[in-house]
């Protein structure tokens, strides 16, 4: 029987436990935008453009975060610029921008013959070897983005189910959609060490879907969206020391699972409810209302 508290002894662990909740609550968090504004194809998207940023800065001697930040904004404002406009399909236009980034960054690496550390953790992930700096740009991330978010919180709103209204009512749209698209691209920045570019998008998605599932009001998805991506990440992590995986992949996969049985706890519900309303009819009774 393994020492179920054995992991906690090491540094490295309770340091990349730590990222793991707050870059799983940070995605968490915006993911709730992402999913109610069907941008789950950007924050794949974006994700891989930021990649290309992180070579193109590698090459030229800066450092990974700003590189990946700075690129990262440009990528955010001309993907949802492209959105807006709708000049070609917003799908293939965002298409074109990531996957060409992308491109970019492999380029760079195959040229150079070069793959580091850094960009193998960039790609896949690496929560247990994060340092103290990515702990901190981590958590500096989580505690910005959850301030936007929280002053920013009825124009997000409004902008996000009825923007056509909310325009007329005074709210400047383009503002809040460019606004959520730089926090969108903050959140890939600093989850893009502990989780990796290719499972950015499954985390930021899978638990704001799990949230939706569970819940019809906009605030109470919110938090459980948010407590889904950091338990995520802390159990995946904690799964991951004892079998021997990757971290990033580990906490997708419990993510999954959750996913699962949410579903599977809401179609009992349904039922549940459909039932509710089928007894009153057979006897006569007006059905419930809901």
């Amino acid at each position: 029987m393994p020492n179920l508290l054995e992991p906690f002894s090491y540094e490295f662990f309770s340091r990349g436990l730590l990222a793991a909740v707050l870059a799983g609550g940070l995605c968490g968090l915006v993911g709730v935008y992402v999913v109610l504004r069907h941008m789950s194809y950007i924050g794949h998207g974006l994700s891989h453009s930021i990649f290309g940023g992180a070579v193109l800065g590698y090459v030229l001697h800066l450092n990974f975060y700003i590189a990946a930040s700075v690129w990262g904004v440009l990528s955010a404002l001309l993907i949802n610029e492209t959105v807006r406009r709708r000049r070609i399909g917003a799908d293939a236009a965002i298409g074109i921008v990531t996957t060409a980034s992308f491109a970019l960054g492999v380029a760079i690496i195959s040229h150079a013959r070069q793959f580091t550390t850094n960009f193998e953790a960039a790609l896949f992930g690496n929560v247990l070897g994060v340092s103290r700096e990515d702990l901190l740009v981590v958590a500096a991330t989580a505690l910005g983005c959850g301030l936007v978010v929280l002053l920013a919180y009825k124009p997000l709103l409004f902008a996000t189910f009825d923007p056509e209204v909310a325009e007329v009512y005074g709210v400047p749209t383009a503002w809040m959609d460019a606004l959520l698209a730089l926090v969108l691209a903050a959140t890939i920045v600093a989850a893009m060490q502990v989780l990796g570019v290719t499972l950015i998008a499954a985390a930021l998605v899978i638990p704001a879907v799990i949230a939706r599932q569970l819940t019809h009001s906009f605030g109470w998805m919110m938090l459980l969206s948010t407590t889904v991506g950091a338990l995520c990440g802390a159990i995946g992590i904690y799964l991951s020391y004892f079998f021997d995986v990757a971290s990033g992949a580990t906490v997708v996969l419990v993510a999954a699972g959750l996913f699962v049985l949410s579903g599977l706890y809401a179609d009992l519900r349904r039922a549940r409810r459909q039932r509710a309303r089928a007894q009153p009819r057979q006897q006569g009774a007006p059905a419930p209302l809901d």
